[in-house]
């Protein structure tokens, strides 16, 4: 089934020990759109604002009432690579998060399925601002245009993910000649790139009699 990925937003997230913070927001991988790791709002019980956790080391999500089980305890949390998330995460960064989540960095060629994270390793790695990865905040691509043939389409409004692999399967896009006054949602498997300079998502193509109206379908809200 897949669901709104904005109803997850806001969702509280419990360590096996207690609880940690809520979800602010979503990296993604954005040649496979998978989301690799859930950014967490910690800054009532740590001093950092913010801590990355791999959607690997987490139960599937709640939905009705959104909240997450971490499969870590709060000492693990508190000690994980510091990432800034208000910036496009560097390699070396994700190579830290690899090291302290235990599975392969998300540049490389991964299957759906994510090995389990049992126990952090833990180990220090330099986070230093290198080469840039392929993750992606879900919140900065919120509000990007939408192009195809050279022309507008919309703006995008969020994600339609696959509550299984979080796979982000669908944009939910608002078109229209007036206000974006109507949503379609469109495949990212005709994402031809994104340009991050012009905040824009350019398609390869929007065949009008295969676009999906956002309320067709089962997706949870």
């Amino acid at each position: 089934m897949i669901h709104s990925l904005e109803a997850l937003s806001g969702g509280s997230v419990l360590a096996t020990d207690g609880e940690i913070g809520h979800v602010r927001n979503f990296l993604f991988d954005d040649q496979s759109w998978t989301v690799r790791y859930v950014v967490v709002d910690v800054r009532s019980w740590m001093s950092r604002h913010d801590v990355l956790i791999a959607v690997s080391a987490l139960e599937e999500p709640t939905w009705a009432s959104p909240f997450f089980r971490a499969n870590l305890t709060r000492d693990q949390v508190r000690h994980s690579p510091d990432v800034d998330t208000e910036k496009p995460v560097a390699r070396q960064q994700e190579i830290a998060m690899r090291e302290y989540y235990g599975w392969p960095a998300s540049w490389t060629k991964l299957s759906i399925e994510l090995p389990p994270v049992s126990l952090p390793a833990g180990r220090e790695f330099p986070a230093k601002a290198s080469a840039d990865s392929h993750l992606r905040s879900v919140n900065d691509l919120t509000g990007y245009t939408v192009w195809s043939d050279g022309q507008e389409v919309g703006r995008l409004e969020n994600f339609i993910v696959d509550k299984s692999s979080w796979h982000l399967g669908y944009l939910d896009v608002k078109i229209g000649n007036w206000l974006y006054s109507h949503a379609v949602l469109i495949p990212t498997r005709w994402v031809k790139d994104i340009s991050w300079a012009d905040h824009r998502v350019n398609l390869r193509h929007v065949p009008e009699a295969r676009k999906h109206s956002a309320g067709s379908g089962s997706v949870g809200r």
